[in-house]
């Protein structure tokens, strides 16, 4: 029964050891959280991008994320942009804010766009409204991820480093 009790210790031991070293680098990492921002995109698939307001609860959202946040429009589309500085549980699915503003989510294949960067899509509905709504995560090494908790693991393991780029994309679907 000792054996039992001390190979389990031993194994909880082993398994939170990746992520004891991740706190160390964490703790540094956020006192630069805003540091070497290299500003948001002008354009967005070839059109121009215009900054839209965060709103009150966006910039309080803001002021506890580890990096930036950014709304914009190109006229047909809406974009959320989110520069990620360190592993978080703040970067949360698409699929979350859309059903806490009340639309019912239909999950898509996924969208791979023409220049090959692949997306993870719903299309979400509220009264007479659709969107179709595609998000990914990419880092500075080529590296993509199509959904909020395949990139948190591999950030977390050390698989990637940051910062990374969150996008998502909403287009009235009508």
């Amino acid at each position: 029964m000792r054996t039992r009790i001390v190979f389990v210790i031993a194994c909880c031991v082993a398994g939170l050891t990746p992520l004891l070293s991740f706190e160390s680098k964490k703790s540094i990492g956020a006192k630069n959280s805003s540091q070497n921002f290299p500003g948001w995109p002008a354009t967005f698939d070839g059109r121009s991008l215009h900054e839209l307001p965060l709103n009150q609860g966006e910039l309080r959202f803001e002021n506890e994320f580890p990096g930036k946040l950014g709304k914009f429009s190109d006229g047909t589309r809406e974009f959320a942009l989110r520069w990620v500085t360190e592993p978080t549980r703040m970067l949360h699915p698409v699929v979350d804010c859309l059903k806490g503003f009340g639309y019912t989510v239909k999950p898509q294949p996924l969208f791979v766009d023409e220049t090959g960067q692949r997306w993870g899509c719903v299309l979400a509905m509220r009264k007479d409204q659709t969107l179709r709504v595609h998000e990914r995560i990419y880092d500075s090494a080529g590296q993509q991820w199509t959904d909020v908790s395949s990139w948190y693991w591999a950030a977390l393991l050390g698989k990637t480093t940051g910062p990374w780029w969150a996008v998502t994309v909403a287009e009235r679907q009508d």
